[in-house]
């Protein structure tokens, strides 16, 4: 969020945008925008940054006795999945795009792929296990979108359905990941 960004910096919003762009300019950093085609909810306005790299998102990250490992370590799997998919994006024929959701009141889906390949929903998490609240925005997602496809990304080692949603361990699809093919299992 700039606006964040910019009150703990204590610099005008403009001028954080400004560095951003210098950073994407640089092609140390991209931007993921908001998906909104037929949109029935509020939604977020402003892109999501992305280091162009995991490594250096973890190196640029400040780190304090405040921050959990679990926290840094989601954000850079995160990240990490997001560069398999940008990639995917831009190599595979379907002409597929790369989205985030994020409706006004923080319900988030991490990634939204649309092209003529479908529409699917990703939500990444750093962990073994996943909880009830993990699906909340997916299944948000789901009402307002019953045609797409929903998959939740994790640590774990086991593949499983769970409320309308494919749960599965993120070094499998990122494995199975190939451009211009989806991957079979999650179709």
């Amino acid at each position: 969020n700039l606006a964040n960004i910019a009150r703990d910096c204590q610099i005008s919003r403009t001028t954080v945008e400004a560095h951003l762009g210098i950073l994407e300019d640089l092609l140390l950093g991209w931007r993921l925008p908001v998906f909104t085609r037929r949109a029935k909810r509020a939604l977020a306005a402003h892109p999501k940054f992305y280091f162009f790299d995991t490594g250096i998102y973890r190196a640029n990250r400040p780190k304090g006795p405040l921050d959990s490992a679990g926290e840094i370590a989601g954000a850079a799997l995160e990240g990490l999945v997001a560069q398999h998919l940008r990639a995917w994006c831009a190599y595979s024929p379907d002409g597929s795009a790369m989205h985030y959701w994020q409706t006004r009141s923080g319900v988030e889906v991490d990634f939204v792929l649309y092209g003529s390949g479908g529409l699917h929903a990703i939500e990444v998490k750093n962990s073994a296990e996943v909880r009830p609240q993990d699906l909340r925005g997916l299944q948000a997602f789901g009402e307002d979108y019953p045609e797409a496809s929903r998959l939740l990304l994790y640590r774990g080692r086991d593949r499983f359905e769970r409320s309308g949603t494919l749960c599965l361990p993120v070094a499998e699809f990122l494995g199975d990941l190939h451009p211009g093919n989806w991957p079979v299992a999650v179709r």
